[in-house]
């Protein structure tokens, strides 16, 4: 969390920091997002997101280079880039999520602490209707990149992003398989907000002490982040006229 804020704030953002406690089964645990603001044409909101937390593992030592590194860091890529950029339709806020893993089993509500907290903030907060889309990085660092489509996000996100790595020769890597994803955009997408997670679980050093460097693919992030950078023009445009 610390290199995330100082690197954000070398670009000369001014990141926050939303903290809370969340019930575990090991107990109450502090946990903090890390969001950061790039302002738009509109003040409505169009999210990057990405967890940065390692999953609690008590047996080895768990590194997970891919599992959240990979994104994390094509997130504040994506920071550092957009900022030299002119401004984009919308309000762009990278959130930096914590808390997407679980404490052991996989069993709601044991998941998804962080961007299930940011919803209900924003819901008390009267702030939700102003997010307008959301896209959310997550595992795409395996040097074999296959993204498939997931079947619980919002299906115009994925045209978008689907059709743009068509156009940019990616259509190997972005099949057009349907494959349903339980993650930390479930929590946005109950709320209404248009969300789509861009994942590779075809991963087999998905949480083993295998996730170390030696298995990120800097191609498979510069393919993912071209796609993204890409599509999201017409994704702040076709999110501009969204209604939830």
């Amino acid at each position: 969390r610390a290199h995330i804020i100082a690197t954000l704030r070398q670009y000369g953002d001014s990141p926050s920091e939303q903290s809370f406690e969340a019930q575990t089964p090991v107990g109450r645990v502090r946990m903090t997002n890390v969001v950061a603001t790039l302002p738009g044409q509109r003040s409505e909101r169009f999210l990057l997101a990405s967890h940065f937390d390692t999953k609690p593992v008590q047996e080895f030592r768990f590194v997970g280079a891919n599992d959240g590194g990979s994104s994390t860091g094509a997130l504040l890529e994506l920071a550092r880039v957009l900022k030299a950029r002119p401004p984009l339709p919308l309000t762009t806020e990278f959130v930096f999520f914590d808390g997407e893993e679980a404490w052991g089993e996989w069993v709601a509500p044991n998941h998804t602490y962080g961007s299930r907290h940011y919803v209900a903030a924003a819901r008390q907060a009267g702030a939700l209707d102003t997010l307008r889309g959301r896209v959310r990085l997550y595992l795409f660092g395996a040097r074999a990149l296959y993204v498939r489509r997931d079947t619980n996000s919002t299906r115009w996100l994925s045209d978008i992003v689907w059709s743009t790595a068509r156009r940019l020769g990616h259509a190997a890597h972005f099949l057009d398989e349907p494959f349903p994803v339980e993650d930390d955009h479930i929590p946005f997408v109950e709320a209404g907000v248009p969300s789509l997670d861009i994942i590779d679980l075809d991963y087999p050093a998905w949480h083993t002490a295998a996730d170390t460097l030696d298995q990120v693919s800097p191609r498979s992030l510069q393919i993912v982040g071209d796609v993204v950078l890409a599509a999201l023009p017409e994704l702040h445009n076709r999110a501009s006229g969204a209604r939830r």
